[in-house]
């Protein structure tokens, strides 16, 4: 087995990628705080064609050196808007027939191996804060909360990581359906 090289892996150029049809994903960032963070949620929503993220709050925007050094360019690709309160792009996004999920850990949560994704709905997904999660006030108003099952002593993932894991579950639920 030979690993490819970068000229063997097909990348869109970023005409393409903003030509490209979009998996009908969006991502919510509620007050991230760290920008390598942020940076690594524009390089796996590059991977899997997110139509869109909201930064909101405290959360940083691009251009900055430490978002452009985990996302590689992705803030090139990925379209992004900033939000001052995450709670109002809730409910802009449910105004337009989104189903947000939070993912927290949360009574009545839904274990992310156990959600199972409509046909044709799109579905916004908001990662929370380093240290406090996600907002009460926007999990109270999502459609959903989905937690990701963690089975050893810390029951805390990074949320590039929750970012990644869950994603990459979502997108492949879609995809699957499509």
């Amino acid at each position: 087995m030979r690993k490819l090289k970068n000229s063997e892996l097909d990348r869109l150029s970023v005409e393409d990628f903003k030509d490209t049809k979009k998996t009908r994903l969006i991502i919510v960032l509620d007050n991230i705080r760290s920008l390598n963070n942020i940076g690594s949620v524009f390089r796996t929503s590059d991977a899997f064609l997110i139509e869109k993220i909201y930064l909101c709050g405290i959360t940083a925007t691009p251009p900055h050196k430490d978002i452009h050094k985990t996302a590689l360019g992705s803030t090139d690709t990925v379209a992004w808007e900033h939000a001052e309160h995450t709670l109002d792009v809730v409910e802009k996004l449910q105004a337009e027939h989104v189903k947000v999920l939070s993912i927290e850990q949360a009574e009545h949560a839904t274990m992310l191996d156990e959600f199972t994704p409509k046909a044709n709905t799109t579905y916004a997904l908001v990662f929370g804060n380093e240290v406090k999660g996600v907002a009460q006030n926007v999990v109270s108003a999502s459609d959903m909360v989905i937690e990701i099952p963690q089975f050893g002593t810390k029951h805390s993932l990074n949320i590039s990581v929750s970012a990644g894991v869950v994603i990459w579950d979502v997108f492949s639920k879609m995809k699957a359906l499509s």
